[in-house]
């Protein structure tokens, strides 16, 4: 049977089935629309949404709290991760690319890009068991389905310049319980590599960073602290982190800034991507064939912006789209549907502008004069100043970043410990608070207000992360055990 399908800027999944074999093919065809589709972070558009391998969950990007000369970078893919979910466990993509994306220049597009590809090997296919033994080492015969990776670099410009920096590399196995992995940390430390130039890269499971009350956020945007001002009240409560218990898989790079920054700029805007080929065909022994250009299916910057910013019907057309051209998308962020809602679901609140929200498009697209604005192209960006220092060792920032007076946060940048949901919220509502308040007023935003009360306390009751974060890269979490987790 042969089926011709004809769509535009949209991922297909193609069953084909012939006299001798039977393929699932995931196509991309292009049309007079985007020239690529794309989704990205947990679940927040509908396409990713049923490729979780190549879903990016979130973007992080801080200069090292201890190396400071350095920028560390940290994308995580594979959203709401079953510690438990074996025997075949989630993995990274072989046919996936996974990148990540520094702009220096200001205009949206990427100047320096760092390639992730992966490769799994099967010691043994005639047992279903992802583990013969316990592990003890990176090398361990018992250790049946494993990967590595390689790190490539790509410069952008007259002649684009490329160099592989590792090949080879070795991601930890994935942390299962006490018999299979009785030295988690100690495996996951040996998958740190050093690469050319004083670069640190780790690939590998990872306990999910971020948080925030998915449960209450998606039932009718409810807030548990702020239940009996909802205009469907509830009892007040103390917030639940619905990613708590989950993992996620984490690539993570440490850079010196040098390599990064122009001399000119000191400020670099960051997003991650993933990409497949045009087709791939599966066939029923499991192997694929690919053919065709990379086409990108995820992209993420910001968090949270596709999530509440964008509506349905543009999702999957702003994936689509490249970071340079995203000002089509203005009117989403001068006009934000979550300050409607707010404002209409929460009357005990001081009603924040629905319109004319220059704020939104300095936080979120252009940089935050004098702290990292990188000109006036708007691009959905992680900007980050690598001139300001830390403030505090990894895991101990101020969780309010800008809004709790620390420089160092978000969003400038996105440190793990920054509880972007609380600073978003507060932001949509011009509730700014007193530090930053005034900075937003000075650019005549808010209608000269950007401290409303009790707007400037918003938030959805989760503080931090359920796990701390580790002092020394990658800083991300231990993942979740298989064998003894809970969720909440």
């Amino acid at each position: 049977m042969h089926k011709r399908v004809h769509a535009r800027g949209v991922l297909l999944l193609v069953l084909v089935a012939s006299a001798g074999a039977l393929a699932l093919a995931f196509a991309m065809f292009r049309g007079s629309g985007p020239s690529s589709a794309a989704a990205s972070s947990h679940r927040e558009a509908p396409v990713i949404s049923e490729d979780p391998t190549a879903d990016n969950t979130d973007v992080y990007a801080f200069v090292s709290p201890d190396r400071p000369d350095s920028v560390t970078i940290v994308a995580d893919y594979i959203p709401l991760e079953e510690p438990a979910g074996g025997p075949n466990f989630a993995k990274f993509g072989d046919d996936v690319l996974y990148a990540l994306k520094v702009d220096n220049d200001g205009d949206g597009e990427e100047d320096i890009t760092y390639e992730f590809r992966f490769k799994t090997q099967v010691l043994n296919p005639d047992t279903f068991l992802y583990n013969t033994g316990p592990i003890t080492s990176l090398s361990d015969p018992d250790w049946n389905v494993r990967q590595t990776y390689s790190v490539r670099r790509v410069e952008r410009g007259g002649k684009k310049h490329s160099e592989m920096l590792g090949e080879d590399l070795t991601t930890p196995p994935l942390n299962i319980g006490p018999r299979a992995t009785p030295a988690y940390d100690s495996l996951a430390a040996m998958a740190i590599h050093d690469l050319p130039g004083g670069i640190k890269v780790f690939a590998g499971q990872r306990d999910d960073p971020f948080f925030v009350d998915l449960g209450s956020v998606f039932d009718l945007a409810g807030l548990r602290p702020f239940n009996p001002f909802h205009i469907i009240p509830l009892p007040a409560m103390a917030g639940v982190d619905g990613v708590g218990g989950f993992n996620t898989h984490t690539i993570a790079i440490q850079v010196p800034s040098v390599q990064l920054r122009t001399f000119s700029q000191p400020t670099i805007g960051i997003y991650a991507s993933a990409s497949r080929q045009k087709e791939t065909v599966i066939r029923k022994d499991g192997t694929r064939n690919a053919h065709g250009p990379q086409i990108q299916v995820s992209r993420l910057g910001n968090p949270l912006v596709n999530e509440v910013v964008i509506p349905l019907g543009q999702k999957d057309g702003w994936n689509a789209s490249d970071p340079a051209d995203d000002s089509q998308f203005v009117s989403r962020y001068t006009e934000p549907e979550v300050t409607r809602l707010e404002n209409a679901l929460y009357p005990i609140l001081d009603d924040a502008p629905e319109t004319g929200r220059g704020d939104l498009v300095a936080v979120l697209l252009t940089g935050v004069p004098t702290l990292n604005f990188t000109g006036e192209t708007k691009a959905d960006l992680v900007r980050l100043n690598t001139s300001i220092p830390p403030t505090a060792p990894a895991g101990a920032g101020d969780r309010l970043g800008l809004l709790g007076g620390d420089l160092a946060g978000f969003p400038n940048g996105r440190r793990l410990e920054d509880d972007v949901t609380d600073i978003e919220l507060r932001a949509f509502a011009c509730g700014y608070g007193p530090v930053a308040g005034p900075i937003i007023e000075s650019f005549g935003f808010c209608g000269g207000n950007a401290n409303r009360t009790p707007n400037n306390l918003l938030g959805d009751g989760v503080d931090h992360n359920d796990k701390p974060f580790t002092t020394t890269f990658p800083y991300v979490s231990s993942p979740h055990q298989g064998y003894e987790h809970t969720h909440h």
